[in-house]
């Protein structure tokens, strides 16, 4: 039996979550899969299914919205069968100054990258810890550990997401229960065109693929591990974050952003 029997994906129609929801299915996991777009959703479900023998549910939810983000939070608290692994995976960034930055998307930011995963993993808690067995994965970003000018908001909404993961992992230690932070860094995914991120400004060598990503997470939350970091040049990075002044840090960082 797979890991995971059912398991819901947000923002599955491309990138790490698409790379998350097709390594569930190769594990033998039953899906639930959300986003925007029905067309890669559906694209998706039939490709899984296919290639994998297994069931595939697509939900179109755009989860900033209110009453679309309370569908997929009813699918979690009530729907049949009940899911054992949430993945809070959609997101979405933006680069340039705060004070430039249309305030509507950085409202927006703040309810896709903060609000859906807090209410989500609320939902899914609700049903997992009854039963005694369950996993969130929230996929934040090793960007969330430092302040970063230039991606203000983006930042501080993964530094969030983390603080609140690492929380509730120990919260619900020994209740049957995982809750798991991945902080991935610099992967090739249509991320970074959507975020109007600069890709030339970042070395090769920090580039990593949404296969690995999406592997490395997984391992993770089944071992109910609090965090995962994949790639050996960010973990060696999130050690040297770990010791670094914001003051020193937020400098350099304004610099090479900028």
């Amino acid at each position: 039996m797979a890991r995971w029997p059912v398991a819901l994906v947000t923002g599955a129609s491309s990138g790490i979550g698409r790379a998350i929801a097709v390594q569930l299915a190769i594990d033998g996991s039953d899906l639930i899969i959300v986003a925007r777009r029905r067309d890669r959703l559906e694209a998706l479900a039939e490709e899984l299914r296919a290639a994998h023998g297994v069931k595939v549910d697509v939900l179109v939810a755009d989860v900033t919205v209110p009453d679309q983000l309370a569908a997929v939070e009813d699918r979690l608290r009530d729907g049949e069968p009940a899911v054992d692994l949430l993945v809070n995976n959609a997101g979405v960034g933006g680069q340039g100054s705060f004070a430039d930055i249309p305030l509507d998307r950085q409202d927006r930011q703040i309810r896709l990258n903060v609000v859906a995963p807090v209410r989500l993993t609320h939902a899914a808690l609700q049903r997992m810890l009854p039963r005694g067995h369950g996993g969130v994965l929230n996929v934040s970003s090793i960007a969330g550990l430092q302040p970063m000018p230039h991606l203000a908001t983006y930042a501080a909404t993964k530094a969030y997401l983390s603080s609140f993961t690492h929380a509730l992992h120990e919260e619900v230690r020994g209740k049957g229960v995982s809750v798991t932070n991945l902080l991935p860094g610099f992967t090739r995914t249509e991320f970074h065109g959507a975020s109007d991120l600069d890709r030339s400004v970042v070395p090769k060598l920090f580039w990593m693929t949404a296969d690995d990503v999406a592997r490395a997470g997984l391992r993770a939350v089944a071992q109910g591990r609090a965090q995962c970091v994949p790639g050996l040049v960010y973990r060696v990075a999130t050690g040297i974050s770990n010791v670094t002044p914001w003051s020193v840090s937020r400098r350099v960082l304004g610099v090479v952003l900028r």
